[in-house]
């Protein structure tokens, strides 16, 4: 047998002296774990059951249990839980966002207001500003200076919180979110002032994330370095109001043709309005849809107690206002010639400027409600689509100049661009040429058909008066007298003496020139006939008197610049010969009481009608015609010309004297030619094909071969009745 191996015994240790088991014994016990053990299956199922006879017993008295309610409380901590990770996680995104377009901005410490567009104000011979031009088309006015209705109106519509937010509103912001998000489309941007200063200031339009946190910088740096009063200056002397304006002083003159000094409560809730959308609710354009708007700004600053009860009632009492059409004003015309004169007068502008012209704003409406009036009149029935104005004084200064019918619906200045033949209107010059050849007034000439090589010019209506005096011709406007005329003196000679008088324009030098076949403007032409009112001097025509800083630094201040371009005794001859135009020629009809001179001018089909008259004291020159050379029916430079120009000289001339040409007496006599024998001074030239003479009666010796002193004396003693 084998001997089993007796089995070992493990033995633990244990503590104390006795075999009984200690209670101190070093065991793990269940509540000793950190979850409790799982049960057995049998033990589960005793569970159950003693669960279920506890639940018997207590019928409906039972409670939820335990894990119903860890259950419910876990859902919620889970919530929170992962809504604040997520919000860990949207700062960080944004912040990297920020981070990002911050990067590609230029470093804070380069930040700098840009300089506002310079200004230009344009203002009228008696003190009055007309109009401003530059990018922002007004002046910069304080916070403190323009109508307190303004800022109140703009805050209240735009920006409620501008006082307490720090640049950005986060409760307008999250607003504009929650609206974005239920219209799932950008509907609404919820920026504050200062985020649209700094977006008008440094950034381009476009709507994107970058440019949006881009704005948020940006409006931070402006409230950390200018005041609130600061900001909202600067904003409103830089928002866009419509119609080309910048700024509150721009938009209520353009809109109410007022300083925004004197807005009331009405207008200021219209030009706050406006922020919204400058076009749609234009007054011009919409004024219904304008005073709906303003009439919510109205209620926005009654609820923020901005105005009283009273103060709002009275402002929607009243009918909606009508703002005055900026761009309809003859004045405009000026305004742009300023503008294009002004960088050759002080270089570039980088600042605002005053600018002092020589415009007579009662003037100017005159000449525009002539214009204006004769077309409307006569407009349809003669085919007569445009007319233009142009007055000058004696010294060279543009009183009125009106570029068409309507600015508003043609901005094309048909006073200085439009470059139109000026027909008889330029005979002038060709007399001029021959007077200062040593002919004279009561030099007569035989009015006939005439050819010269191929041209064979006509008089109106092809009606010829035989001999006739030089003043007789140019007072008739005879064709054929002035077609003699530069045969005998020269075109070049005609064409120096024109320039020499003020026309710009190139002119042909041919013998068709006579009759105004070399196309001028009416600004230069009404210019060249100046010398003949002060007595013979030219004066550059100007426009602009001074220029002077915000701060009265003047920049540029004209000096007359009188130039003798016509001696006197020739410039008192051809007054003489054109007062009997406007006597009894074909500008008689011009008549109004104050001794006047002038010369009409007709093209060929009636393309375009002028005339050009003065007095001492003002020369103007009057044109109609159609922007597309249509003929017109039945005008002549006789008719709708000279009878505007009456119109306005009439009112011009109102509280002056009368005043009597240089070299004129108050009458002209003139010796009749005798039907027998005519005076002839000069044998005509050598391309001449016609002779001045009709008797073979020998002529006086006085006639022929006389000194220029001598005709000169003569003229001279017909002129002044000796």
């Amino acid at each position: 047998m084998f001997l089993r191996k007796k089995k070992k015994r493990r033995v633990e240790p244990r503590f104390g002296t006795t075999g009984k088991p200690d209670k101190t014994a070093l065991a793990v016990t269940d509540a000793d774990r950190a979850a409790p053990p799982p049960r057995r299956r049998g033990a589960r199922s005793a569970a159950r059951s003693s669960a279920a006879s506890e639940k018997k017993g207590r019928g409906k008295r039972a409670r939820p249990s335990r894990r119903a309610a860890r259950g419910s409380r876990g859902l919620i901590g889970g919530l929170f839980y992962w809504s604040f990770i997520f919000s860990i996680w949207a700062g960080v995104a944004a912040a990297g966002v920020v981070a990002y377009y911050g990067a590609q901005m230029p470093s804070a410490s380069t930040w700098a207001i840009p300089d506002r567009p310079p200004n230009v104000k344009i203002v009228s011979a008696g003190g009055t500003p007309f109009a401003n031009r530059g990018a922002t088309g007004g002046q910069a006015v304080g916070l403190h200076e323009m109508s307190p209705y303004i800022p109140q109106a703009v805050i209240a519509i735009e920006d409620r919180r501008f006082y307490s937010h720090f640049g950005v509103d986060p409760i307008g912001l999250a607003r504009a979110m929650a609206r974005n998000i239920a219209e799932w489309r950008l509907v609404q941007g919820g920026s504050t002032i200062t985020q649209q200063l700094a977006k008008n200031l440094f950034l381009s339009p476009e709507r994107t994330i970058g440019r949006k946190v881009q704005e948020v910088l940006l409006a931070l740096w402006l409230e950390q370095k200018y005041s609130k009063e600061q900001i909202l200056g600067m904003y409103l002397n830089r928002v866009y109001f419509g119609a080309g304006s910048y700024g509150v002083e721009a938009a209520s003159r353009r809109y109410f043709s007022k300083s925004a000094r004197d807005v009331s409560l009405p207008e200021a809730a219209i030009l706050a309005g406006l922020l919204r959308a400058p076009s749609r609710l234009n007054p011009n354009r919409d004024p219904q849809r304008a005073e709906a708007r303003a009439q919510i700004v109205l209620a926005a600053m009654r609820e923020q107690g901005m105005v009283s009860d009273s103060e709002m009632a009275a402002a929607l009492s009243r009918p909606p206002t009508r703002a005055n059409a900026y761009w309809s004003g003859s004045h405009h015309y000026v305004a742009d010639a300023v503008i294009e004169e002004l960088p050759a007068l002080i270089g570039q502008i980088d600042r605002d400027v005053i600018v002092d012209t020589t415009l007579d704003l009662a003037l100017q409406q005159a000449g525009e409600a002539a214009i204006r009036d004769f077309i409307a009149q006569h407009g349809e029935e003669h085919n007569v689509g445009q007319g233009a104005l142009v007055a000058i004084d004696p010294g060279g200064a543009i009183r009125a100049m009106i570029g068409g019918v309507d600015y508003a619906s043609s901005q094309f200045d048909r006073a200085r661009e439009a470059r139109r033949q000026p027909g008889s209107a330029f005979k002038p010059f060709v007399y001029l040429a021959a007077l200062e050849q040593g002919r004279m007034p009561h030099s007569v000439r035989n009015d006939a058909p005439i050819t010269f090589g191929n041209w064979s010019p006509e008089n109106y209506k092809g009606k010829y008066f035989g001999a006739v005096t030089l003043s007789t011709a140019l007072a008739r406007s005879l064709n054929s007298i002035a077609a003699q005329l530069i045969m005998e003196t020269g075109a070049e000679t005609v064409v120096e003496t024109a320039t020499r008088l003020g026309i710009t324009s190139a002119l042909k030098a041919n013998a068709s020139l006579s009759l105004g076949t070399s196309e001028v403007t009416l600004y230069e032409l009404t210019s060249a006939y100046v010398p003949f009112a002060n007595g013979g001097y030219r004066h550059v025509p100007h426009i602009i008197e001074r220029v002077t800083t915000m701060d009265s630094e003047v920049l540029y201040e004209r000096r007359p610049d009188p130039r003798r371009v016509v001696q006197a005794d020739i410039a008192g001859m051809m007054n003489a010969m054109m007062t009997m135009t406007v006597r009894e020629g074909t500008a008689r009809a011009g008549r109004f009481g104050h001794p006047a001179a002038g010369k009409t001018g007709t093209t060929q089909n009636a393309r375009d009608a002028w005339f050009v008259g003065y007095t001492a004291q003002l020369v103007a020159g009057v044109w109609f015609g159609n922007d597309d050379g249509a003929p017109m029916d039945g005008v002549t430079g006789g008719t709708l010309p000279v009878q505007a120009w009456r119109q306005f000289m009439t009112v011009a001339h109102e509280a002056l004297p009368e005043a009597q040409l240089p070299g004129v007496t108050p009458i002209l006599v003139v010796p009749k030619p005798r039907p027998d024998r005519m005076m002839v001074d000069l044998p005509p030239g050598p391309d001449a094909t016609t002779t001045a003479s009709t008797t073979n009666e020998p002529r006086p010796a006085a006639d022929v071969g006389t000194t220029q002193a001598v005709r000169q004396r003569t003229v001279l003693d017909v002129i002044l009745g000796r």
